[in-house]
């Protein structure tokens, strides 16, 4: 018999893992994105890192003390807009909830299943060959310029061990080592081998798409306009064109909000807009990628040049861009290495779509027959696809998923259960 046609709406890297997936599988699939893979979005724009070995939550016990402190700081690691605050609130208040310990050791714990084989995920999606190209198992440095609390010290070191996460502190002498020319400022740092990175995040996505075609999967470049229920299905129409099929993925990234709610389904996704500096032909070289948590910005090499990623922005899908925060970030990089120089940075802003939880939504979507949500990957996106494909993929067809589907079930939202 054959497997029903399936449409993935979105052509990140959610969208392209979950329709490779699915068509490895024998499901006829074909994805319906308005760019061409690889050339915008989140996808395309992230921080390029692989972090396998990452298991804390975006929210954290006693993190609603900064807040207020990174709210005045207009160029911060947190910036929300205050036209939008009232729209944003129900949202915070949920991700500060999340943040309490009872909830964040078994957030922590999906994160590490989701997370954990993320290297050999995209091995098995890329091949070999593509895979070495494009991925650095190279490990990551979380470096510090003044000590954490002793109680998150020790939350932190907890929750890595509950995953059993390999870690080594790294004290000035080896942070000099590892990353000559680095401030005098960051005085320690933890080394987390298991992490990495990827040279080129769109080319990787670009790389998925030309994949997918190659084994019959089918991208269509076409805006989506709206999702339609038909007795037998769903019509998605497009600028363009109607198309139907039995079965639907919504993985529209931060805009798969907006394209559900005319059908009644309230997603708890918040746009957190990330921005990026890219500085070409950088004049220092990183063996790994860098992260400095006190001011929200992470350091990558890739092949053409020095991405400088982070801040969260809260502003909604529609406001402009703060290009003043990509120059900070920019700002930060020569902060942080005093001798940097380098090109004309090049500046990007794009949304990530975050749920309160951290925990991407995977699977069926309320009680709307044929109808799968796979989004809400946040800042994970780019490690979190390969097992999110899979797992899709098996909930989708009935077969034995890999982990436990429990934590990532749209579900787990009221306005989910019963919409």
């Amino acid at each position: 018999m054959t497997a029903p046609a399936t449409l993935v709406l979105g052509g990140g890297v959610a969208g392209l893992t979950a329709a490779l997936s699915l068509r490895r599988v024998g499901v006829p699939v074909t994805v319906i994105e308005r760019l061409p893979p690889g050339t915008g979005g989140a996808s395309f724009g992230n921080a390029g890192m692989i972090s396998a070995a990452i298991v804390a939550p975006s929210s954290l016990p006693g993190m609603w003390r900064q807040v207020p402190r990174w709210l005045l700081d207009p160029m911060g690691p947190l910036a929300i807009r205050p036209g939008y605050l009232p729209w944003a609130l129900p949202w915070l208040l949920r991700w500060l909830e999340a943040g309490r310990e009872t909830r964040v050791r078994p957030i922590s714990l999906a994160l590490h299943a989701l997370l954990r084989d993320a290297f050999a995920g995209w091995r098995a999606l890329l091949g070999p060959a593509q895979a070495d190209a494009l991925l650095r198992e190279s490990g990551q440095v979380l470096a510090s310029e003044a000590p954490p609390s002793p109680a998150q010290a020790a939350l932190d070191r907890s929750l890595r061990e509950a995953a059993g996460i390999a870690s080594e502190r790294l004290d000035r002498a080896a942070l000099k080592a590892l990353f000559p020319g680095l401030a005098p400022s960051v005085q320690s740092g933890l080394l987390l081998p298991g992490n990495g990175f990827c040279v080129d995040p769109g080319r990787l996505v670009a790389t998925l798409a030309d994949t997918l075609r190659a084994e019959g999967g089918a991208i269509l470049l076409e805006g989506v306009q709206k999702l339609v229920p038909e007795r037998d299905g769903w019509m998605v129409m497009t600028g363009i064109a109607n198309h139907r099929a039995a079965r639907v993925v919504m993985a529209a990234g931060a805009w798969s909000r907006p394209l559900l709610a005319p059908l009644g389904l309230s997603l708890p996704l918040e746009a957190e807009r990330g921005y990026h500096a890219m500085l070409p032909a950088p004049s220092i070289t990183l063996p790994m990628p860098i992260s400095v948590r006190s001011r929200g910005v992470g350091l990558a090499p890739m092949s053409d040049g020095l991405r400088v990623a982070g801040t969260v922005e809260i502003a909604g899908l529609d406001a402009p861009p703060e290009e003043a925060r990509a120059l900070r970030l920019a700002a930060q990089a020569r902060a942080l290495f005093p001798g940097l120089t380098h090109g004309p940075p090049r500046l990007w802003m794009g949304p990530r779509p975050g749920t309160p939880d951290s925990l991407p939504l995977i699977g069926a979507a309320g009680r709307r027959p044929g109808l799968f949500l796979c989004c809400g990957h946040g800042h994970l996106g780019l490690t979190s696809a390969p097992a999110t494909g899979r797992l899709l993929a098996a909930l989708m067809t009935g077969a034995p998923p890999s982990l436990d589907p429990t934590p990532y079930a749209p579900g787990r939202f009221a306005a989910l259960r019963t919409a």
